[in-house]
Parts: C-alpha cells; sequence; structure tokens
C-alpha cells in the first residue's frame, strides 16, 4: 500500500511539472508572446473605456449639480469607445 501510494504521488507531482513546462514553454515561444500582447491590448483597451464611462458620469453628475446641460460631450461619443481595426477588417476594407 505504502509504494502504491508514493507511486501516485510522484506520478501526480510529475505530470504536474509537466503541464507547467509545457505552459511555460509556450508562454516564451512566438505565439505564445504574441497572445500575452494580444492579451495586454484588450485590457488596456477595457481599462481606458471603463476610465472615459468614470469620466462622463462623473461630468454629468458635476454637470447636474451646477445646473448646466449635459456636459461638453455628446451622449453619443461617449458610448463609442476608441478601437484599431483587426488585422483582418483592415485587409477585408
Amino acid at each position: 500500500m505504502k509504494r502504491t501510494t508514493w507511486f501516485v504521488a510522484g506520478a501526480a507531482a510529475g505530470l504536474y511539472a509537466s503541464v507547467k513546462a509545457k505552459r511555460a514553454a509556450y508562454r516564451l515561444s512566438m505565439p505564445g508572446l504574441i497572445d500575452q500582447a494580444a492579451a495586454l491590448g484588450v485590457g488596456v483597451r477595457a481599462f481606458a473605456s471603463e476610465l472615459r464611462t468614470g469620466i462622463d458620469q462623473e461630468e454629468q453628475r458635476v454637470a447636474a449639480r451646477l445646473g448646466g446641460g449635459a456636459g461638453p460631450r455628446a451622449a453619443d461619443d461617449a458610448e463609442q469607445p476608441l478601437r484599431t481595426p483587426t488585422p483582418i477588417e483592415r485587409d477585408t476594407a
């Protein structure tokens, strides 16, 4: 029973190490680096969108407290996030 337990524990540790090594190798490969850069770009765009939304809401709140209009930006402009076209969109245009 003791040998079986150690065998299973060793097999599990080997499998875990194998999976971790495979993921690390992928992250350092060219496709992995491209994926990480794309994910970073998505995160930056999401953060910028959230920031713009928060700024617009604060502008509207301040304008409402001061009795003014909706602020310097139109409501339609605030809802349209800026984004760059993907390579596929650029090729088909």
